[in-house]
């Protein structure tokens, strides 16, 4: 699965983020590191539209910790929440506008008892369904999963050959999309820019 995927090239994150997001649903994120390849399918995001989308880091402007959201599409923007949490968003746009998408859930699908054991599960086997979907759903625990934080990632080239963490593309379908307003947010909640793949478990809620 993983062996046959294929990165995703930069123009796809040249878009609009609600089109990249949509786009992005059963495309896969992958860590590569010292000869082991942990990946989760994507089943769960949401676009941040930049300057005029309330809720958006980009909204009150360029600053040094949202830069990457204004240099070129496909790089990690990392950052921490709640004092406890990182999470994942991959820039879109032309170089100079700002605009993401937030990866919120991933179905596991290669290195998953790594994944467990970054996650501080101590044994895989006794882990029940309901907490194996757990892994993974929802932007912390699958950060945590994949041991990405912000003085690790932030700004990685995600669409880059050399890179340890990547999006890439195994030729997966996606038969339903459901859209919804965001989660976790008070401004411009009400906008739907929420899309996830229809009736997957890993769904954060």
């Amino acid at each position: 699965m993983v062996k046959s995927a294929k990165l995703l090239r930069r123009a796809f994150f040249n878009r609009d983020p609600r089109i990249v997001a949509r786009n992005l649903l059963g495309k896969l994120i992958v860590r590569s590191e010292d000869g082991i390849t942990r990946a989760g399918r994507i089943v769960e995001v949401e676009a941040y539209l930049g300057v005029g989308d309330l809720a958006a880091h980009a909204t009150a402007g360029q600053t040094e910790r949202n830069a990457v959201l204004w240099g070129e599409p496909g790089h990690a923007y990392v950052y921490f929440i709640y004092g406890m949490h990182y999470c994942l968003n991959i820039s879109c746009l032309p170089r100079g506008e700002a605009g993401c998408v937030l990866v919120r859930a991933l179905e596991p699908v290669a290195g998953v008892r790594e994944m467990a054991q970054a996650r501080e599960i101590p044994d895989m086997d006794l882990i029940s369904p309901r907490d194996f979907r757990k892994l993974t759903s929802g932007p912390g625990r699958l950060c945590e999963a994949l041991g990405i934080t912000r003085p690790r990632d932030d700004g990685k080239d995600m669409v880059s050959q050399k890179s340890d963490l990547q999006v890439m593309e195994d030729g997966f379908k996606v038969r339903k999309v459901s859209v919804t307003p965001r989660i976790g947010i008070i401004k411009s909640a009400e906008l739907p820019l929420r899309y996830v793949i229809a009736g997957n478990s890993f769904v954060s809620r």
